[in-house]
């Protein structure tokens, strides 16, 4: 049978002599669409409506396919249709409930396809009446509540969270979704929880449940008062709390797993080596990136969880065995259509597993942990607008981390040590591939590493500065939190020094396309206050004196950047234009960064003219220019 005869319902094809048999439910649906009310000559009508498997492409295409003057004409039975989808809600016989439940997926998808342009009141009106929308409304989500909460099947429990679903995403934009408000004076916040706290549920629902969450947080959340948001706030239920933070790092980590895969399976076999290698005479590495879909709503989800409560972030803490998605043993579940990789709800086993088998060789996890490892997938390529949404979500998430004082005291926690393999970008001057020998240190050095990566490799000509400004205003967060406390961090600081070097040679580089743009004084400005906090406060949270040795080095070494910057900003700030202020800021700001150079420079260009070295080694520079002459030089530090 083609496709157009499935769409109609056509039980077989036409001919010269017979007409064409279409089933009996599409018949039915044609009398909705007729003036009279079905009901009138078929008392029985809607009972047996609610028997019949539903059409859902003939009924949506039905509803698409109505112009103005038949809205009118067939308003009433729309209207009766809606009413008795709801009514057969409560049905005792699991058919009618099923069927009606897909009924109103239908005619909520129909409608607003129909009428994207239409005001939220004129869809109301047609879908149910608008005089009598609110009580439809209300006896709507009152049954789903009851389905949710109840004893049902999970099939059908799935299919309520179908529907509400369906109901959220209707509209591109969900705060234009008028239909929302009822669901905001109707809570099934409590339902959602239910689920996320017990084992069996979360483990079959749980990512529907928390999609849909995240979802109804966001509907106008900054114009109105929305009740969704309040009680997230406020929830400090330990296993609703836990169970919200396994479906996301099941999510992430089976996102993760598929993405290592495909990776090996690319770089595997002389064949694929050869190709590769053949490619790259024609092919910029930057175009190489793995192809792969994210998954922005389980995104969404840990965002809103992560601002919203401030108990959730004991959920990012919690350790636990690291499991590899790609070898775990699993249950068969049941066949689904494909679809694009990230998208699919982790596998039920996994989220369904508390207790997972201990193994010696298993390294220990936890969410953060596995969020940094899907960022690090993630800012790989913010080419497409899709991507770079995609990373600007990790960024302000992990902004808010940042932000967290229990946060920063995990990150920072020297007891508390994690191996965190990040996905690099291939590069030329690099090794492709993860360093598979990385020690245990504290979380807050696998951020700083995900940072300095990011610097490294976005320099680019369609210059991402929002993601810039994001990334080097986390560093700075963390290192707040390092001077406040005292806390003295091994870290290799040299690279993060450098690679923000690195990024102000870039900006002037490319000063004049990046101004047509960018207000890149903004971020040039952000990155010396960055260089001015480790010399005037770095004794209080660098490691060792020799930090400031090298801290020293590198300022004096790369000189010549800091002087075109400062060339730059002097030359800017003196004219008038809209970039004097911000300008005049960066000038200001580097007086500490200029007092080092001003005070060493001499003394190492006259150490090399006495001893005709026409370069220094770094051992040379530093012992010109040691750091105990911060006292001297690095006193100057301005606000």
């Amino acid at each position: 049978m083609s496709q157009v005869e499935k769409k109609v319902g056509l039980l077989r094809r036409s001919s010269s002599s017979k007409k064409p048999l279409k089933e009996k439910v599409v018949l039915m649906y044609d009398e909705i669409f007729a003036k009279e009310d079905p009901s009138k000559h078929n008392p029985r009508f809607w009972d047996e409506l609610f028997l019949m498997k539903v059409n859902l492409e003939y009924l949506e295409s039905k509803l698409e396919s109505v112009d103005g003057e038949e809205v009118q004409r067939i308003q009433d039975n729309i209207n009766s249709l809606f009413h008795h989808c709801v009514q057969a809600l409560g049905e005792e016989h699991q058919i009618k409930v099923v069927n009606a439940l897909q009924t109103l997926c239908a005619l909520f998808r129909g409608v607003h396809q129909k009428n994207k342009s239409a005001s939220g009141f004129d869809i109301i009106n047609m879908l149910m009446g608008f005089d009598k929308a609110e009580l439809r409304m209300k006896d709507l989500m009152e049954s789903l509540d009851s389905l949710l909460c109840g004893d049902g099947s999970e099939s059908l429990k799935s299919l309520c969270l179908k529907l509400l679903l369906c109901l959220v995403t209707v509209t591109d934009n969900i705060s234009q979704n008028t239909i929302l408000e009822y669901v905001m004076i109707n809570s099934i916040f409590e339902a959602i929880l239910q689920i996320l706290s017990d084992v069996s549920s979360r483990g079959q629902h749980g990512y529907d449940a928390v999609v849909l969450l995240a979802l109804l947080v966001n509907y106008r959340k900054y114009e109105s008062v929305n009740p969704y948001i309040v009680k997230l706030s406020i929830v400090d239920d330990e296993p609703t709390l836990d169970g919200m933070g396994m479906v996301v790092h099941h999510a992430l980590t089976e996102y993760n797993g598929q993405y290592k895969a495909k990776e090996e399976e690319n770089q595997g076999g002389f064949f694929s080596t050869l190709t590769t290698m053949v490619g790259n005479m024609f092919i910029a590495d930057a175009d190489e990136k793995l192809s792969v879909q994210t998954n922005e709503a389980i995104l969404l989800a840990l965002y809103e969880a992560v601002h919203l409560n401030r108990n959730f972030i004991t959920v990012l803490a919690q350790s636990h065995p690291e499991i590899d998605m790609g070898v775990m043993p699993t249950t068969p579940i049941p066949t689904t259509p494909t679809t694009p990789l990230g998208t699919t709800p982790p596998s039920l086993d996994a989220m369904n597993n508390p207790e997972l088998p201990l193994d010696p060789n298993l390294q220990t996890s936890n969410l953060l942990i596995t969020f940094l490892k899907y960022a690090s997938i993630v800012i790989q390529d913010t080419k497409d607008e899709h991507r770079l949404n995609s990373a600007r979500l990790c960024l302000i998430i992990l902004t808010c981390i940042a932000e967290d004082q229990y946060a920063d005291a995990f990150l920072h926690d020297d007891n508390m040590n994690f191996r965190v393999n990040l996905h690099k970008m291939p590069m030329r001057h690099r090794k492709k591939g993860v360093d598979k020998n990385i020690p245990c240190r504290p979380l807050v050095c696998a951020v700083l590493d995900l940072m300095v990566e990011f610097i490294v490799t976005h320099m680019m000509k369609d210059f991402p500065m929002d993601l810039y400004m994001r990334c080097v205003q986390i560093i700075h967060k963390l290192i707040c939190y390092q001077k406040k406390c005292r806390i003295r961090l091994h870290y290799t600081w040299r690279e993060l020094w450098s690679a923000l070097i690195n990024l102000l040679k870039f900006l002037l580089s490319n000063e004049t396309t990046l101004l047509a743009k960018h207000n890149i004084f903004h971020l040039a400005l952000l990155v010396v206050n960055l260089f001015n906090m480790f010399i005037t406060y770095g004794d209080t949270f660098l490691p060792t004196s020799n930090s400031y040795d090298e801290l020293y080095y590198e300022v004096v070494r790369m000189h010549q950047v800091f002087d075109n910057l400062y060339c730059m900003v002097l030359r800017v700030s003196t004219n008038t234009g809209q970039w004097k202020e911000p300008a005049s800021k960066v000038t200001h700001s580097l007086v500490n960064v200029r007092a080092i150079i001003n005070h060493f420079n001499p003394k190492i260009e006259s150490y090399a003219a006495v001893n005709h070295i026409s370069q220094l080694s770094e051992e040379q520079r530093a012992s010109t220019a040691p750091g105990s002459g911060r006292n001297n030089a690095g006193d100057n530090q301005t606000s």
